[in-house]
């Protein structure tokens, strides 16, 4: 007869602890969270993207299609959904774009794995089959370069670029202001393109007027008007002061006894002779221009508008920092005289008034009024809307132009857009899987099929069907030219199966790698279009680096068989509030 010893239940977690595990409330779970997420983000991607209306925990309202913005402001607590969000920044930090493609592609590969473990698949196989197919996938975007940017400082070969990324927010207005931010990037661009800093181009959000009165100017705008009386100053020298311009106080508080009105006067003229000092020793220094980081005292401003030298001041410590880049001056923490290195240059500090705006320009290069052939450390596009919302919106999506370009002096090269690439690559990643004999072939086939969800999302979001359309670019993208050669021949049934997508409507004679979505198209047989021909281009490294973050997000929370969660910290929750105590009901 066996020894029976009784086990007594051990309480491993402190009380309040909860668990699950398993495939159902673990795995599946986690997945239908970031299902939802990337349905939110969804219905934003392409360039007939909606709008979301998002009010933030402080009130503040955003009207916007980007991603990333959306993301940052819902605050996000579901774990899995989380890691989507921290892999969607960290492509907005790395490449400056392709955030909703992150989110998108990481819910739609965990979908597809949702399916794979119903059937009977291990976690590890699919991890293994995912991580096999993205390294297939980075080879195989290699060989799907069509073209590059040669010349960053040659405003045609950058507007093909900055066009693209800005198109799926500001549908419309892509060529105009990717021109502009073509002709900003290529004002400031050094002749080592690595060295190009994405901050020397600034954004100023000017109400009135419509988004085809923008500009940009080779040098800074700021939306103030100078404290003097001067307001126009050419080949300006410039003092620029972090301290406030005024007669000095002591850090402890004193008092002076005055005994009779001569010493008050004395006292009083001290100061004015005191401050008259400093401002001669300034205009004896060649200085035409002061900055000031704080306050300008009104003796000052008197003996500053009596030399006739213009006084600004900035409040923000990072405009003065501009500032100081743009003129190449040091920021002074003293009161006194510059020295030679701390003075700086402009060719043209003015006042403009631009709709209802007065605002101060700094202009730098040999011809001050042509913005395009003047050549600056800083370029500044200005911006013109109706509403604020509306201009935080184009500012972003000229952020995005901005930052394709800083992506694109790490790797020039580019692939075709318009969802032709990630056709391509469902294609060529099917053709992988056929090749493959071990059960990671299913895992790797439904890495392909994912590619899929970008042109039906795009096509959704255009009023296409979006079923009919993928079909159609499948069979454009498993046909080649020896297909068309055959198909008219009568005993090749099977290109004329796949031909018979393409017969309808002017697409039938596209075929290639380079076919995507024509998002103007009135309905889905005339929805396909040559990417290359078109113009519709794509930095390779935009698309590697999201295909890294998507599928390293998706596998992570795939890898997750348990959720253990402890009793949130804190005292008991506050009771809902039940209007004032000495209200009668």
């Amino acid at each position: 007869m066996a020894l029976r010893v009784p086990t007594a239940s051990t309480n491993l977690f402190k009380e309040g602890y909860k668990t699950l595990q398993g495939l159902e409330d673990a795995v599946i779970r986690n997945i239908q969270a970031t299902k939802e997420m990337s349905e939110i983000t969804r219905t934003s991607f392409g360039p007939y993207g909606r709008n979301k209306m998002v009010v933030n925990r402080l009130d503040k309202l955003f009207i916007t299609s980007d991603a990333a913005t959306i993301i940052q402001e819902l605050e996000v607590v579901h774990p899995a959904a989380k890691l989507l969000v921290m892999a969607s920044q960290q492509q907005e930090a790395e490449a400056g774009d392709g955030t909703n493609y992150v989110v998108i592609f990481a819910s739609e590969l965990l979908q597809k794995a949702e399916y794979l473990l119903r059937m009977g698949l291990h976690p590890s196989e699919i991890a293994q089959g995912y991580e096999m197919a993205l390294e297939k996938a980075m080879n195989l975007l290699e060989d799907l370069v069509v073209d590059s940017v040669t010349d960053l400082r040659d405003k045609s070969q950058v507007s093909k670029v900055t066009q693209t990324s800005i198109a799926p927010k500001e549908f419309g207005y892509q060529e105009f202001l990717g021109n502009l931010v073509a002709e900003a990037v290529v004002s400031v661009m050094p002749s080592n393109t690595q060295n190009f800093n994405v901050d020397n181009i600034r954004v100023v959000k000017i109400l009135g007027g419509n988004i085809l009165q923008s500009a940009v100017v080779a040098g800074m705008v700021f939306p103030r008007e100078p404290e003097s009386t001067v307001k126009n100053v050419k080949d300006a020298k410039i003092a620029v002061y972090s301290c406030p311009f005024d007669i000095g106080q002591t850090e402890t508080k004193g008092t002076v006894l005055l005994k009779s009105a001569k010493e008050m006067l004395k006292f009083t003229k001290d100061e004015e002779t005191q401050m008259e000092s400093i401002v001669s020793d300034i205009v004896k220094s060649g200085i035409n221009v002061v900055i000031c980081g704080s306050g300008v005292g009104d003796l000052a401003l008197h003996y500053l508008n009596q030399n006739k030298i213009m006084v600004i001041k900035f409040p923000s410590k990072f405009e003065l920092r501009r500032v100081c880049r743009l003129t190449g001056a040091n920021a002074m923490a003293r009161l006194g005289a510059p020295t030679k290195e701390e003075i700086g240059t402009v060719d043209h500090v003015l006042i403009e008034e631009i709709g209802s705006d007065r605002v101060t320009v700094f202009r730098n290069g040999k011809d001050s009024e042509n913005h395009s052939e003047a050549d600056s450390l800083v370029a500044t596009i200005v911006l013109r809307g109706a509403t604020q919302n509306y201009l935080d919106d184009v500012e972003r999506a000229v952020d995005d132009g901005v930052n394709v370009i800083k992506a694109l002096t790490k790797d020039s090269r580019l692939v075709a857009g318009a969802t032709a690439t990630e056709m391509e690559l469902s294609h060529l990643i099917s053709q992988y899987a056929d090749s493959s004999s071990t059960t990671n072939q299913y895992a790797i086939r439904k890495f392909g099929e994912a590619f899929e969800i970008f042109s039906r999302t795009i096509a959704d979001n255009c009023g296409l069907d979006g079923t009919d359309l993928v079909t159609r670019l499948v069979a454009a993208h498993y046909n080649t030219g020896n297909d068309n050669k055959n198909s008219t021949s009568s005993d090749s049934n099977n290109a004329k199966e796949s031909d018979g997508a393409l017969s309808e409507g002017s697409n039938a004679n596209l075929v290639g790698p380079n076919i995507g979505i024509n998002v103007d198209a009135d309905n889905s047989s005339q929805g396909l279009l040559d990417s290359v021909k078109n113009k519709i281009f794509e930095p390779l490294a935009v698309k590697q680096w999201a295909l890294r973050y998507a599928t390293q997000a998706a596998l992570t929370v795939l890898q997750v068989d348990q959720i253990i969660m402890a009793k949130a910290a804190g005292g008991p929750k506050a009771p809902p509030n039940k209007g004032h105590w000495d209200d009668q009901e």
